[in-house]
């Protein structure tokens, strides 16, 4: 096999974006080989390729190698174990699944495939350089041991047109949550894989704050890591102008992250051993003021998709392995979870009581009948939609 034969599945916003990409070419080796979408309206608008109504036609087509989900979160999982246990290759858009039990179901159909069906998720910001540079200087410990982390990333505002443009968004049944669900994906995504998982976390959740929306539009959770190191985590989609802050303090300094910048301002000698030594009351070390240089956010979604096509043709390790979004799934989970009982929650959550908890909400938001009125929206602008 010299090129992939894509699918994608769901052509809304990011799957139609997808489809576009691929058709123009961006992406070597990767053809779009068909799509399925159930609004035939949807399908009309890539007309180059043969459409489906559902993704188990087109696998079953012989038309694709590999499947591409882009469809309500839901979907994710069992679609994804279908394609699977078809034998495809599969890119998962984020999150790869709603909640952590159903990610454990998706994990599960890839396990012993490993050798035979890369599986991916679209995790398109660890492409970005930024985030690889912060990442490597954590992993090389030029900041010494973490001891707090704050990210404050609330420039995902929305509107209220936003959440009307769907019947299936911002709702429990459709959606599985608001924010830490559907744009937070990404950052909590970041979050894990630069500092790790907390061992235990609690938030407070603000569910319908700014939007007439059942799930959290507004979330501050706190969270604490083995080695004591603690950690803020703050977003919305209600505030603007928004923020997004990084800030990051180890041993040896305090690195800052915010308006395409990082700078790390070094301890010459770092905190503890200064505090330590030191015979002076109200002293601090030195510092150096460095800044960090990056290159640019990287190539985002079109290098995800690069980065699929060569792991399938060429053995290429996944800069975003579909295994690895479990973690992402459960830091939104445990947010909710604590919001939900009032309590501090421990990491690794029980996947299965948190399903129970949701199912209960989606019941009970049907049985008062909750109906979102939808409206036509005006045409997605990709270059706002992204928090950076």
């Amino acid at each position: 096999m010299n090129k992939v034969r894509i699918g994608i599945v769901g052509l809304g916003n990011m799957g139609y974006a997808h489809a576009q990409n691929i058709l123009a070419g961006k992406i070597n080796r990767l053809e779009l080989g068909a799509a399925a979408d159930v609004n035939p309206d949807k399908l009309a608008r890539v007309p180059q390729v043969k459409g489906f109504k559902s993704a188990a036609d087109m696998m079953a087509s012989g038309l694709i190698d590999a499947l591409l989900i882009a469809t309500p979160h839901y979907d994710h999982t069992t679609i994804g174990i279908a394609a699977l246990k078809a034998g495809l290759h599969v890119l998962v858009e984020k999150p790869i699944s709603v909640h952590r039990a159903d990610c454990e179901r998706l994990i599960a159909a890839h396990r012993g495939r490993e050798g035979r069906q890369v599986f991916a998720a679209m995790f398109n910001q660890r492409t970005d350089l930024f985030y690889q540079k912060i990442r490597a200087l954590i992993q090389a410990g030029e900041l010494g041991e973490i001891r707090r982390v704050n990210w404050t990333i609330t420039n995902w505002f929305r509107t209220h047109a936003y959440y009307a443009s769907g019947g299936w968004r911002a709702t429990w049944e459709g959606e599985g949550g608001g924010v830490l669900l559907n744009q937070c994906p990404h950052n909590l995504d970041l979050f894990q894989w630069m500092f790790g998982m907390p061992v235990v976390l609690s938030a407070e959740c603000g569910f319908g704050r700014y939007h007439d929306i059942e799930v959290e539009d507004d979330v501050t959770a706190t969270m604490r890591f083995a080695n004591g190191a603690t950690g803020v985590f703050i977003t919305s989609t209600g505030e603007a102008p928004g923020t997004n802050r990084l800030e990051v303090v180890g041993e040896r300094g305090k690195l800052v992250y915010e308006q395409d910048r990082i700078v790390f301002t070094r301890n010459e000698v770092p905190m503890g051993e200064f505090s330590r030594t030191t015979k002076h009351s109200f002293a601090t070390p030195a510092t150096w003021d460095v800044s960090i240089p990056a290159a640019g956010h990287g190539g985002q979604h079109n290098e995800i998709l690069l980065n699929f096509t060569d792991a399938i043709l060429d053995g290429t390790p996944l800069i975003a392995p579909a295994p690895e979004g479990i973690h992402s799934v459960e830091l939104a989970n445990a947010m909710l979870l604590s919001a939900w009982t009032g309590k501090p929650v421990s990491l690794p959550i029980d996947g299965r009581k948190y399903e129970r908890l949701l199912k209960a909400r989606i019941a009970e938001s049907a049985r008062l009948g909750k109906k979102k009125k939808v409206v036509v929206a005006a045409p997605v602008d990709f270059a706002k939609s992204f928090g950076r």
